[in-house]
């Protein structure tokens, strides 16, 4: 019997729904539905795969273990080389290295060539430079003999300056411009998850993230631990600023209790791996991240890595206001 039609006959056996299952372990009822068809494509990665049969096999109440060795039997993803595979020796490779060896010494030859061709000619300019100005600085005397013109120094020219009564304009300086730093409105919100904008925590409301009202603010999932009942690595919100931008600072209001840990995470692609932290902190109520350096980008990603507690002993934030300083 396969990973999934175990997993269905034991939550029929339980007498729970696809949808109570998906409130107990909070994994969405799609990927439950496709978990039980043996179609991972929706978890997002084998890793994703195993926390999602982790979890439902303990709501259902089977061993998970078994079915885990078994998927990395039978379903684990091309990706993931052994090291063995991935120091196995390639000939094209090989082929491609040589053929690179071999531009590279022509390419230094010709860099070289060039280096030695301008230096001979920046020789030959400062010889010809060198006697237009020994023949400008020479005049004739009655003799016929050349006498160097007198060079007046610029201590000379002070003193001249001096004695007819005349005052050196100062050389102006220029100033450097004030930087003008000011609030930036984020062209849009979307809630955003391991996997990215596609399984984001309560994407319908990610806007009230940034509207300022305590009342409607933007919730996360709830889950059974701080660290995400050990099924993924975080969730929050991006925010898109329609173009790249200098952020030097960031705002944030959170409700609930105290226990939020989270990163600030900038950078030119909506995709994690491509958003590295800049600051984090760990805080509640209103709290301020202050970049040493400012960050030139498009995007910018708030991203919770632990959630406080919540009334009902679950783990959930949210978020009502985010305000963003910098530069266009």
């Amino acid at each position: 019997m396969s990973i999934g039609a175990t997993l269905a006959a034991a939550r029929r056996h339980a007498g729970l729904s696809i949808a109570e299952v998906s409130a107990r372990t909070r994994v969405r009822e799609n990927i439950i539905e496709g978990i039980e068809q043996d179609d991972y494509a929706a978890c997002g990665g084998d890793f994703y795969a195993r926390g999602h049969i982790r979890a439902i096999a303990e709501a259902v109440g089977t061993g998970p273990a078994s079915l885990i060795e078994e998927f990395d039997q039978t379903w684990r993803s091309a990706q993931e080389m052994t090291a063995a595979e991935a120091f196995q020796p390639v000939l094209p490779v090989r082929k491609r290295e040589r053929r690179r060896v071999r531009w590279t010494a022509a390419l230094a030859v010709l860099v070289l060539a060039v280096i030695g061709f301008a230096g001979y000619k920046f020789a030959s300019g400062v010889g010809k430079t060198q006697r237009a100005a020994d023949a400008a600085g020479q005049r004739p005397t009655h003799a016929g003999q050349p006498v160097a013109a007198a060079a007046t120094t610029p201590s000379v020219q002070a003193g001249i300056a001096k004695a007819s009564g005349a005052q050196a304009s100062p050389t102006a300086t220029p100033s450097a411009s004030p930087v003008v730093v000011r609030a930036l409105t984020p062209a849009q919100v979307t809630a955003f998850g391991p996997a990215g904008t596609a399984d984001g925590d309560d994407p319908q409301r990610a806007s009230f993230a940034i509207a300022g009202d305590p009342a409607t603010p933007w919730y996360s999932d709830w889950y059974a631990t701080a660290d995400f009942g050990d099924m993924q690595a975080g969730t929050g919100l991006l925010l898109d600023m329609g173009r790249p931008v200098t952020i030097s600072s960031v705002r944030l209001s959170l409700g609930g209790a105290a226990g939020a840990s989270l990163q600030l995470r900038a950078g030119s692609q909506p995709v994690l791996a491509d958003l590295p932290p800049v600051a984090s902190s760990t805080a509640s109520g209103t709290l301020t991240l202050r970049l040493g350096t400012p960050v030139h980008a498009r995007y910018l990603l708030v991203w919770f890595t632990k959630l406080p507690p919540d009334p009902a002993g679950t783990y959930q934030v949210n978020v009502y206001r985010i305000t963003v300083q910098g530069q266009r």
